[in-house]
């Protein structure tokens, strides 16, 4: 049997290395970070649209990914605050285990509420919807926190 979905996770995991390369390059700049991450979650909304993608259909994914991401990046945030670097990893895991079961539940609502012609989910809109909504919550988080805390 042909996997046919080789297209679509070749073109996620190329998505996954520009991600890494470009947050690896501004990561120690606390001052564009967060923007550096919400304009490569603005990347993946304008890839998902080129690939013909209806940004509807993605909707589940993007809330899962903005819940999961922005309440884990505030989790590893305190964390980090209170412990340091251990704090940080222990919010981190914590935080997105919890995220994941909430975020769960919010895209699971959605993806049930929407007429069936929008709740078309592929490999492609899925994967890289999830990486969107993520990069964009963890942005904001951390743009928010640059003006709070001043890292």
């Amino acid at each position: 049997m042909k996997f046919k979905g080789f297209y679509s996770v070749f073109k996620v995991v190329l998505l996954c290395f520009v991600i890494l390369f470009i947050s690896y390059q501004f990561a120690l700049d606390p001052k564009l970070i967060g923007w550096v991450i919400i304009s490569l979650g603005l990347l993946c909304m304008v890839i998902l649209i080129a690939s013909g993608t209806k940004l509807k259909s993605t909707w589940p994914d993007l809330v899962f990914g903005a819940i999961d991401n922005g309440v884990l990046a505030v989790m590893a945030i305190f964390g980090g605050e209170m412990a340091g670097v251990m704090g940080a990893v222990i919010g981190g895991v914590v935080g997105n285990a919890v995220t994941d079961g909430i975020a769960g539940i919010f895209e699971g609502m959605i993806a049930e509420k929407l007429p069936q012609d929008f709740n078309q989910r592929t490999i492609l809109s899925s994967a890289i919807g999830k990486m969107a909504g993520c990069l964009l919550a963890a942005g904001l988080v951390l743009v928010t926190a640059e003006m709070l805390i001043k890292f």
